[in-house]
């Protein structure tokens, strides 16, 4: 049986953008759930887009997931080189053989010509295809002499494919069954460019053919050239060894039609790439989940679900769960819109999910941003327990911890000045002198020192928890205030008290 093998072959142009996360995923559960391998490719042929540190970007975003090449540009393996540019002499010789078999040819014109062609000067068409193309400077049109005499005076010319005419060119999706395609729709698309670099058109069929790839994956957008890739499978002699093909639905827009793009995410305020990214060419900064405080756990579970379904009611997966319940019959046809509520709901469930060793990685890193620096691990897993339940995002530890390492910045004494006696004042004054007798320092003895003296000073317990927590927090948020004054100690608490008192 062979080996399973797929492929994620993104182009250096940019961030990586979720839809493209997700193909990766896909193709790398598919890939582990059958013991194969998965394959990072660089198909950087069209140079004029290439952005400089965009592979580096792809590659720490797919670490980040969790999604592992078994073969990449970074590791190596038996099939490379893993960029397309490395590979430019494996692609000549292949369209030298396209045009030896008749199946594709070479073109001279001129941009001129191409423009007149695009203005639909010749019979109707606008494209490079069966009607155009016997009225354009090509080695169908010209003599075989004419075309050599070209041909060594250098005369720069591109290889297209020859498409033939009323064919119906037929394949299998694994998601979408039999599609057909009739070839009179189809122009002959550029196979190799004037600098012989490939078009992806080429590159793609013959990188797939020598790296032995046995699914391939990617987005719906690419259907359209699916039957031209079906023609130089079959033209090459490959036929057999063709991957099977999976075109992925889209991930859409929250509002109205269309693709998830990056400006949707600008206006609607989430995060479309895996991490920040800067873009070169414009020194725009976009943010990232990763930099958002999305668990990466969180981030691929979610976009697991934005196109797939298990058949189950469960919707938390780990990387393992997903990789053994992961199947192409249970990916969606239709595109599925993106919800970034949902989304933080993944990551609220996994924090809340993930015990405290787990978590405290992520808090340390957010503490020490704040310059903030624990050295003790045992009460931070112990805060970390205390909080993690009101956090949706990892960004929100610093917000519902920091206070047991720091006064708080500053006291939302609004909330108390409304209902705030004398007695109360008192009150305070006193328990903060009481605090100096509690001979064990343990919640249960704060608590009820708190308690006993506020019913001997006939002052209902529930009417000061306010306050403290103000005092402690400085805020109306926050988990039980015995448990945070514990934490934080007699000295710190007492200081607190008096500072709280100082600003009413």
């Amino acid at each position: 049986m062979q080996k399973v093998r797929t492929r994620f072959a993104p182009s250096p142009t940019g961030g990586l953008h979720l839809g493209g996360v997700r193909t990766a995923l896909y193709s790398y559960l598919l890939a582990k759930k059958q013991g194969g391998d998965f394959v990072l490719r660089i198909e950087d042929t069209d140079q004029n887009r290439y952005v400089e540190g965009a592979e580096q970007y792809i590659i720490d975003s797919l670490a980040w997931c969790g999604i592992i090449p078994d073969e990449g540009p970074h590791i190596g393996g038996q099939y490379g080189p893993y960029r397309q540019s490395e590979r430019k002499n494996l692609y000549t010789q292949y369209a030298m053989q396209l045009v030896k078999s008749g199946h594709a040819y070479y073109a001279f014109d001129t941009t001129e010509d191409l423009e007149k062609m695009r203005q639909g000067a010749y019979e109707h068409s606008n494209q490079y295809d069966h009607h155009t193309r016997r009225h354009m400077k090509n080695s169908l049109t010209l003599s075989e002499d004419e075309t050599q005499k070209l041909l060594a005076e250098k005369t720069p010319f591109v290889i297209r494919l020859l498409v033939p005419e009323n064919e119906i060119i037929s394949f299998y999706d694994e998601i979408r069954g039999d599609i057909q395609n009739n070839s009179n729709l189809l122009d002959d698309k550029v196979l190799l460019k004037a600098d012989a670099m490939p078009t992806y058109h080429l590159a793609v069929v013959v990188d797939d053919y020598l790296m032995k790839i046995t699914h391939a994956l990617r987005g719906e957008e690419w259907l359209p050239s699916a039957p031209i890739h079906v023609l130089l499978w079959k033209y090459l002699g490959w036929e057999h060894a063709m991957p099977k093909w999976a075109h992925l639905p889209l991930i859409l827009k929250p509002d109205g039609n269309g693709k998830l793009s990056k400006r949707d995410g600008e206006r609607l305020g989430f995060p479309v790439f895996t991490l920040n990214w800067l873009d070169p060419n414009t020194e725009h900064q976009y943010f990232g989940f990763k930099e958002m405080g999305f668990m990466p756990e969180a981030f691929v579970n979610m976009l697991a679900m934005f196109g797939w379904h298990s058949g189950e009611e469960q919707e938390l997966f780990s990387m393992q769960e997903l990789i053994d319940k992961f199947s192409l019959e249970r990916i969606h046809k239709s595109g599925a819109k993106f919800d970034f509520e949902k989304a933080k709901w993944f990551n609220q469930a996994w924090i809340h999910q993930s015990d405290s060793d787990a978590l405290m990685p992520y808090v340390k890193e957010i503490l020490s941003q704040k310059n903030i620096t624990p050295t003790d691990e045992k009460s931070l897993l112990h805060i970390i327990s205390l909080v993690k339940d009101r956090c949706v995002l990892l960004n929100d530890f610093y917000t519902q911890c920091y206070y047991f390492f720091r006064a708080p910045h500053q006291l939302a004494i609004q909330h108390v000045k409304p209902k705030w006696t004398e007695e109360k004042n008192q009150f305070f004054k006193s328990w903060s002198g009481a605090l100096d007798h509690i001979e064990s320092w343990q919640v249960e003895s704060i608590e009820t020192n708190f308690k006993q003296l506020a019913e001997q000073l006939q002052i209902k317990a529930g009417e000061l928890q306010m306050p403290l927590r103000i005092m402690l927090v400085g805020d109306k948020y926050g988990p039980n205030v015995f448990q945070i004054a514990h934490s934080i100690g007699k000295e710190e608490l007492q200081k607190r008290i008096q500072t709280f008192l100082n600003a009413l």
